[in-house]
């Protein structure tokens, strides 16, 4: 099939606006500046700052999602399906996962590599599969199940990875590194409970995927605004990573920024790429696959790893690239980016279909998967 000019101009801001989501996140890290005292220059260690300026961007998706839907109704002939009318509360709990979850993988982030970040995001897909299976009712095919096991040997490779680069690393202890890890694995326990609500939701009120972002974006960012008041008065020791010794300093954020003005462009790229990052993700999911969706959200991770290794901010470690091959098997095998291979071979076309339709809602999970079933990447 040849791509029009359209999807490859979509493929292609899937794949940068992800990419440079993930990138300015961890570039917003490495900065130093002085804050609002007299205390010597520190590192921008904001998580929930961060986290808040992400939620901007999925609050974003809302105003897209409007203009769409003005200028399609403005068409002789409108095709957007705008969705029934819903109780915005019931993308509530959602919210309050995605929020939980993002702030605690910003967290994480300043304790690990970029690569490491992104490809241990793919742990998700054993929480989802598993939950899926216990609240959603769903049966999961055999090659998914061998997925879910391939993920897991991959985390334990990347893990591996990590845990030799931090004996060597100057940058993170190794300690640190460990933690930066277990804590990514523990969000996308968060994230999974996420996508099993959304999915819940999204199929019985049949939200628009942009409308269901934006909603969330709504709640988490509001929600996450508030909490930083009091998280300026929460004590953490060194582990707030700033020199009150807060969970939160907003005000030493701001002050950094002023001293630092590049820390606005790195986290404007985090707010603005989220935006057209999920626009771009349902997109391709609408004009072209959502295998092609998966496909591109693997070499997202290939993207990152290249660029940090490019710009030095970690080094080339042969065991990732392991655990990296190992991660695109698994996460393959889940959402059966191998169908199409074996539909090609004559013998093996008629048992493809069989394992699809044997199982409930199979072909809506193909048509909806991506990062998750509103398109919300967090």
């Amino acid at each position: 099939m040849t791509w029009t000019k359209y999807q490859l101009f979509l493929a292609g801001l899937m794949l940068t606006t992800g990419s440079i989501n993930t990138l300015s996140a961890k570039w917003a890290d490495l900065f130093s500046a002085k804050g609002c005292r007299d205390d010597p220059e520190h590192g921008f260690s904001h998580p929930f700052v961060q986290a808040v300026g992400m939620f901007l961007g999925e609050f974003s998706c809302l105003a897209v999602f409007y203009i769409l839907l003005c200028h399609d109704r403005r068409s002789p002939e409108p095709k957007m399906n705008p969705g029934r009318s819903f109780n915005p509360l019931l993308f509530f709990a959602p919210a309050m996962c995605d929020m939980t979850a993002t702030s605690i993988m910003y967290v994480a982030l300043n304790m690990t590599s970029a690569s490491s970040f992104q490809m241990l995001r793919g742990a998700v897909i054993i929480f989802t599969g598993l939950l899926s299976v216990a609240f959603l009712g769903r049966r999961l095919a055999a090659s998914q199940w061998l997925g879910i096991l391939i993920t897991i040997l991959g985390l334990v490779v990347v893990g591996l990875a990590d845990f030799v680069t931090g004996n060597r690393d100057d940058t993170h202890k190794l300690s640190e590194v460990i933690t930066g890890d277990l804590l990514i694995i523990m969000a996308q326990i968060i994230v999974s409970v996420q996508m099993v609500l959304e999915e819940k939701f999204v199929y019985k009120h049949d939200v628009h995927p942009l409308r269901a972002v934006g909603t969330e974006g709504f709640f988490g960012f509001f929600v996450l605004s508030l909490l930083l008041i009091p998280m300026y008065f929460i004590p953490a020791g060194d582990f707030g990573g700033n020199p009150r010794g807060v969970l939160e300093d907003a005000l030493d954020a701001f002050c950094q920024i002023g001293h630092q003005p590049l820390i606005v462009l790195a986290l404007l790229g985090n707010t603005v790429s989220i935006a057209f990052f999920n626009f771009a993700g349902i997109s391709v999911t609408k004009e072209i696959s959502a295998t092609t969706r998966m496909v591109l959200d693997s070499l997202r991770t290939l993207v990152i790893w290249v660029v940090s290794l490019a710009l030095g901010w970690e080094h080339f470690q042969g065991l990732q690239v392991l655990g990296f091959l190992v991660l695109l098997l698994g996460t393959g095998l889940y959402n059966g980016l191998h169908r199409p291979l074996l539909a090609r071979i004559p013998c093996c076309a008629r048992f493809v279909d069989e394992a699809v339709e044997s199982s409930p809602g199979e072909r809506e999970r193909l048509v909806n998967d991506g990062s998750g079933p509103t398109g919300d990447e967090s």
